[in-house]
Parts: structure tokens; sequence; C-alpha cells
């Protein structure tokens, strides 16, 4: 079978990570990797966070030396675009009007930000309005963050936070403004958004909560904003807005495609789609989370990068891992937050350590299961944690909060509900 031919659409973590899997599990065909940018395989998350402060160079970003793709026999073609996929005769149109077959196909197409409805009704984009997903994107900004300037932030999220702090490091005057009546409140609780308002505002930030957009003033050529509408009638003066309002899953190829899709491309527990030569991973799938009990999609590099080798395993016929709970991180001045789980769901909220030292840890909890932790600055917690949440380990919520006992000792001590080696999400 050394003629089968590997597609891999999307060249980020996901699509890399499964093209180089594939090929250490054993596939002996040829694999194509293929991905909208023009630039080599690259890690997306020091775009909001050390390469956007210019801390570290874009040679630094590369998921792989240029030697590795050689080594592997990995093909890339960087800056090619497929336009339609023939699923009966197992080939992708590309957008150059070139066609390219396939034996098994590889969808990680990602996700896209998702746009400001007042700046989609401008005629034109204005030049000082960013988005930030893509290297092009950091690119630019990194020539906007200029002393005694003002920066409006709409969105605080992980990432409009993140591009607050590199802002505020910059010497710019930061603005963010939130439609929610906190921050961060799609993925923590009140305590925890509590507390990173708190250090945002000690470090310059002007936050706005309950604020929506409603409009954006621009020059008279529409080329440039000039400042920001609420919708309480504040106008806020700035010289450049970053929008971070979370993510649109790009899959409209697999829609055309006839694949089953919803708010992702819809896969079963090997990541297979409704059609068996078709798979997906990354932040474009949705999955069915058995550690959950629901259909999930998970915006994660360490999820991507899972599934990725998941999906080689499976292509190869190898022995696949047991799943565990997702995990993301962020990283905010001199904070390292590091969350485990999906918090959906909790009934009481049990805090580990003091924030007031800088280093806590956020237990959601249901019952006497734990769903999710965040972790700041604990990563013992946090290690500890994954295992806690995989195994659905019961424990006593008085007990977590009860700094001079380990935790690693609590969860040894205890019985898991599941065993590991059938914990899925």
């Amino acid at each position: 079978m050394s003629d089968r031919h590997l597609l891999v659409i999307g060249n980020g973590c996901g699509g890399t990570e499964a093209a180089f899997a594939a090929r250490t599990s054993g596939w002996e065909g040829p694999i194509t990797l293929l991905g909208d940018e023009r630039f080599q395989p690259y890690h997306r998350p020091p775009l909001s966070k050390a390469y956007l402060k210019g801390e570290v160079a874009a040679e630094s970003l590369h998921l792989r030396g240029a030697v590795a793709y050689e080594k592997n026999q990995i093909t890339v073609h960087a800056g090619h675009h497929a336009r339609e996929i023939d699923r009966e005769h197992r080939k992708v149109a590309m957008s150059d009007g070139t066609e390219i077959g396939y034996d098994e196909l590889v969808l990680a197409t990602g996700g896209r930000p998702r746009t400001l409805p007042v700046a989609d009704a401008l005629p034109q984009k204005p030049s000082n309005l960013y988005y930030l997903r893509t290297r092009a994107d950091a690119d630019a900004l990194r020539g906007e963050l200029q002393p005694q300037r003002t920066v409006v932030i709409v969105g605080a999220g992980y990432i409009g936070l993140e591009v607050a702090a590199a802002a505020v490091k910059a010497g710019m005057t930061v603005i963010v403004l939130e439609a929610a009546s906190r921050v961060l409140a799609r993925v923590t609780a009140q305590p925890v958004s509590e507390y990173y308002e708190s250090v945002h505002r000690e470090a310059g930030v002007n936050i706005v909560t309950d604020c929506l957009v409603e409009g954006l003033e621009t020059t008279r050529e529409g080329g440039r904003i000039e400042a920001v509408r609420c919708s309480d009638g504040t106008r806020l003066a700035a010289d450049l807005v970053i929008v971070g309002i979370g993510l649109i899953p790009n899959s409209e190829l697999a829609a055309a495609a006839g694949l089953e899709v919803d708010d992702g491309i819809v896969v079963d527990d090997d990541l297979r789609t409704t059609d068996p030569h078709i798979m997906a991973v990354g932040d474009c799938v949705r999955q069915y989370s058995h550690l959950y009990d629901r259909y999930v999609r998970v915006e994660s590099v360490p999820n991507a990068l899972e599934q990725a080798r998941k999906a080689a395993a499976v292509l190869c016929d190898k022995p696949t891992r047991p799943n565990g709970a997702p995990w993301f991180w962020s990283d905010q001045y001199d904070l390292n937050l590091k969350m485990v789980g999906l918090s959906e769901g909790y009934d009481r909220l049990v805090i580990r350590g003091r924030p007031d030292d800088r280093s806590f840890s956020a237990f959601y909890v249901v019952g006497d299961r734990v769903l999710a932790v965040d972790t700041i600055n604990r990563p013992a917690d946090f290690n500890i944690s994954k295992r806690l949440i995989a195994e659905r380990i019961p424990v006593a919520a008085d007990l977590l909060a009860a700094s001079d006992i380990s935790l690693r000792d609590l969860v040894n001590s205890a019985q898991p509900s599941i065993s590991s080696s059938t914990a899925r999400i």
C-alpha cells in the first residue's frame, strides 16, 4: 500500500502533527500538507504573547525545521487554497485550477475570527482595525503597538486580555470593552474573572463591561477609525481597534462536500466524518465527549495535537491512547493560567490557595466530581487535576480547599469512578 496518498488540508498545529504522526505510525505512501498561508507551518499561541511583544523572532514560530519535512517525505504546499472536495472521485479542486487526488483525507481547517458586525457594515475595512489569528495579523500589529497611542480592544476573552497585557507593556493607553458583565465570562467563574480584572486594572488597563459597540467613526474616506461609539453613548477616541470576540470554525469546505456539520465538522470517536475516507481534527471539529456526555468543540492546541495523533494511529491501524481532559493556557503579565476540563454544569466553586499570593486554583465541582480546574501559577495542581478530571476521581469539596493537604495524596487515596483506560472525551 505504499502508493496510497494521504492529503491533509490545513497546516496549523493539528494538520502538521497529523502528517508527521502518520509517517511515524507507519504510513508508507506520499503525504501532502496544504495550507492557505504562504508561511512555513507555525505555532499560533505566541502570536498574542511573546511574538506580539517582539520577544521572539519569526523563525522561533516554526513547528518543524525545513529538513524535517524532507526527511519524512512530506510535501508542503503553502499558499494553496482548497476550493472543493469531490468525494466520489477522491480529489480536491484547488483555487488555482489544479486538482489533487487522495486515498485518505484529513481536514484540519481550523477557524477564523468572528468579525464585529458594525465593522462589517462599513464600505471598506479600516486600516487600523485588526483581528488576531494569523502571523500576518501579528506582523501588522507589532508595528502598531507604540507608546502614547490609544488602543480599544473589543472582547475580554483570552486573546483580548493577552493583547491588553502586551499593549500596556508597550506603553499604550489600553481600553477593553466587554459585552458581558465580567471578563472571561464564558470560561471562568466570577472570582477568577474578578481577579484578572483587578490585575489588569492595576496594570493600567481601563476595562468597561456591559458595553456593546454601537458604531465606528471613521475618516471621511473611511480608511481609518477615529473613535468607537458604545451603546450607552460613550465615545472613545482610538488610534487602533483590535477585535477578539470568538472563533468561527472553518467547516464550509466540509459542508459543501455533504459532510455533517453542526458548529464544526461532526466526527465519531475515531475522528472520522460521515465519509469513511475523510477525517477531521482540531478547532474545526465537533465530537461527542464521553467524559461530559455531550457534543463539544474544543479550541485548544493540545486538543488538536492529541486528535492528530489519534487520527494518524487510526489511519495506520495502530492502538490509540485514551482521551484525556481538554486543557488550555493563557499567559498575562507574570500569571500563567492553565485550565483543564469544561466547567459547564458545576454547582460549587472551591478555591485552593490565596489570590493575594498570585497563586491559587479554582475547582468547578458538582457533587463530589470535579468538572474543571483553573490554576494560576500552580503547575503541580494543574498536572494532578488532569488525572482527577479524566478519571472522574471523587473528592470531597471541602478537602480540595485545604492547602495543607496534598492534592496528589487526595487523588491517590480516592477510587476513580471510571478507569483511565475508558475515560474519554
